[in-house]
């Protein structure tokens, strides 16, 4: 049995609770508010995650995934634009502009695509494969030296838990669309 509990009513120690709108009696079950919590840490991490990544190159200066990027491509093969694109939460344009400043730097190389006259394809290069391996190694190390006192089992629980709940997103993100 789910203990309920009224939003905003939550103890001293539970610093992540907002109280509700005034005259809103919401219901809120100790499940929600323990989802509610963790997409938030999930959240901090990304932005701390994207805050490392910038200053490793992982990540360009604007944003852009170019270590993500690199990384479907070295293991999905060639693709689309768009389907890069499909495959985050952003727009085709943004995806453009990132495959058009790793062509700049011929990290990848546009290829005629044989399903599609007008959408080329986007692949590594042999540059863009060494400079994908280069930043792999890196986020390695990177990942190695945190210390977290975890075990690889427990990771691998943590990494499991964060995919359902990026599935969960995604579902109720299209639900609300």
């Amino acid at each position: 049995m789910q203990q309920k509990r009224t939003a905003g009513m939550a103890s001293a120690k539970d610093k992540t609770s907002a109280a509700p709108a005034k005259g809103a009696a919401s219901i809120v079950d100790s499940e929600a508010e323990s989802i509610a919590e963790l997409m938030l840490q999930v959240a901090q991490c990304f932005f701390r995650i994207r805050a490392l990544g910038q200053k490793t190159g992982l990540i360009t200066s604007w944003g852009g995934g170019a270590f993500g990027f690199m990384r479907s491509l070295a293991l999905l093969g060639p693709l689309t634009v768009p389907q890069i694109a499909q495959m985050r939460p952003t727009s085709r344009q943004r995806m453009q502009r990132l495959a058009d400043e790793l062509a700049a730097e011929g990290l990848v190389e546009f290829i005629d695509n044989p399903k599609h006259r007008r959408s080329k394809l986007v692949r590594l290069t042999c540059k863009g494969d060494a400079r994908y391996r280069e930043l792999n190694a890196e986020f390695l190390l990177i990942a190695s030296a945190m210390g977290l006192n975890l075990s690889e089992a427990e990771i691998r629980k943590a990494t499991n838990i964060v995919r359902q709940l990026s599935d969960g997103v995604k579902s109720q993100s299209e639900r609300l669309s």
